[in-house]
């Protein structure tokens, strides 16, 4: 595995779609998917420049956290209201917040700590019943009612389109995306993974979640 190899190829293709779209590449940030990678692999790709890694579980990045110090951590899977403490002790950006309570609860956890926790609301833009995520037409009553928060800045929105194997036809997900964030005037988007990182470019991803495309062999 050439992890280094690989990084470079996401990158220009970051670079590729970017420019394509009339976008500067510099505006898109790799976020690094660990959740699969041993402590070496992740330490290769730091070594690569790479300091934007994002885990699913709390677990998990608390353990890699321990002996990899010299990272921003992402908090990107579902997050369980009672991890919350751990997440705003370790998690530099929390990418799937989806409910008032837990938005409560990160603000509560975070106000005890003296931070101010950034975070992005989750948007199930498919409307897929086994997805997490706020309904599109929830999104201006969420954001309302957590202004109140004074321990949160929400930066702005996340989604995962539908796993196809024609990455266009995600295009339509991250579109609505842009769209919410755009009429929230809301600036971060955090969408594309392998499958699809290159339509989410073209639509507006500010933040990519890659993993297997670089973690393989």
């Amino acid at each position: 595995m050439n992890i280094r190899h690989n990084i470079s190829e996401v990158l220009a293709r970051i670079d590729k779609a970017a420019k394509k779209a009339g976008r500067d590449p510099e505006a898109v940030k790799l976020i690094v998917v660990t959740k699969e990678a041993s402590e070496g692999e992740i330490r290769e790709a730091i070594s690569s420049g790479q300091l934007e890694l994002g885990e699913n579980r709390v677990n998990e990045a608390l353990l890699k956290q321990k002996t990899i110090k010299n990272a921003r951590w992402h908090m990107i899977g579902h997050l369980q209201t009672r991890k919350a403490k751990d997440a705003v002790r370790i998690f530099t950006l929390i990418h799937s917040v989806d409910s008032i309570k837990l938005a409560e609860k990160i603000d509560a956890e975070s106000t005890k700590r003296d931070k101010k926790q950034d975070l992005l609301i989750e948007v199930n833009t498919s409307g897929e019943k086994n997805k997490f995520g706020i309904a599109p037409a929830e999104l201006e009553d969420f954001i309302k009612e957590t202004a109140r928060l004074k321990s949160i800045k929400i930066k702005g929105l996340m989604t995962m389109a539908p796993f196809s194997g024609n990455a266009e036809d995600s295009r339509v997900f991250f579109r609505k995306l842009r769209e919410l964030a755009d009429k929230n005037n809301l600036k971060e988007l955090s969408m594309g993974m392998t499958q699809d990182f290159e339509v989410a470019v073209a639509e507006g991803a500010t933040m990519v979640r890659i993993g297997s495309a670089i973690f393989k062999e």
